[in-house]
């Protein structure tokens, strides 16, 4: 849900507001990407993160799990810890702890995902001996860990097949320092780093004439274009989420169209 008045600070735009109207609908994303996953048959299926405090891990898990059956194994679960205080507070959940609940949540998600009869005891959620059926598809559902700063790099180290972070206004070359961050906190948790994959979600604005470079926003023309993403893919960024940030629908579906022709065939066979 989107509070009508907002205080909390939104660090993903450049006036730090929230970028939807409370007036504009707003699709819960669990419940679109059951629909796509009958809808579609190779592409994998995700959201940018969904924000784990807000709901109960059994009942997400399980729905999660379900998408993850009906669309053969192609779900991939961005998993975050939220920003905006009034929505926890509309929720009843407390903001303070919402780092904690987040990593206790992927604590137990091990569990279920590994267990034939599954018990879980902790600060917040605690159950004994239930059943958890059907397993993910492939064993587990990808975990992709959102967030830019040191607790997320943590979690990620920790918990996540990536490391996530969303419209990130840093450097290639400072992305990959924040990612070597997340290797060592794999390591110190007994993980292997190298299964761990950096990925990452960032504005794009394709423009007819060259524009002015703007870290972390991929703004230009379609040579400006190709060498930012050349420079993220040196850096090692394995899957780059983009979002057009034109506003409305006729001009954002020109942007993709354009994109598709001039930027993306440039890529393909690589």
């Amino acid at each position: 849900m989107i509070p009508r008045h907002i205080a909390s600070v939104y660090p993903y735009s450049k006036d730090q507001q929230f970028i939807v109207p409370p007036d504009r609908p707003f699709l819960e994303p669990l419940t679109c990407l059951a629909f796509l996953a009958g809808q579609t048959m190779k592409i994998r299926l995700g959201m940018s993160v969904l924000v784990l405090p807000y709901r109960h891990p059994l009942y997400w898990a399980k729905i999660a799990v379900t998408i993850d059956r009906l669309a053969n194994g192609r779900l991939i679960m961005g998993v975050g810890v939220g920003w905006m205080e009034e929505e926890f507070r509309a929720l009843g959940v407390p903001f303070s702890e919402r780092g904690a609940i987040a990593d206790e949540q992927l604590r137990l998600l091990k569990v279920l995902w590994e267990n034939e009869s599954c018990s879980f005891a902790a600060r917040y959620y605690r159950f004994e001996d239930v059943s958890f059926l059907p397993k993910p598809v492939h064993g587990k559902i990808p975990i992709w860990v959102g967030g830019e700063g040191g607790r997320a790099q943590r979690r990620a180290g920790e918990f996540g097949d990536a490391w996530f972070p969303y419209f990130v206004r840093m450097t290639p070359e400072e992305l990959r320092r924040r990612f070597d961050n997340v290797r060592r906190y794999a390591a110190r948790a007994g993980r292997d780093p190298e299964r761990i994959a950096l990925s990452c979600c960032l504005p794009i604005e394709l423009t007819e004439n060259a524009a002015a470079p703007e870290e972390g926003y991929l703004k230009g023309d379609s040579d400006q274009i190709c060498r930012r993403l050349d420079a993220y893919e040196r850096a090692g960024v394995e899957h780059l989420a983009l979002q057009f940030m034109a506003p409305r629908w006729p001009e954002r579906m020109k942007q993709i169209d354009r994109f598709a022709e001039n930027v993306l065939s440039r890529f393909q066979g690589r």
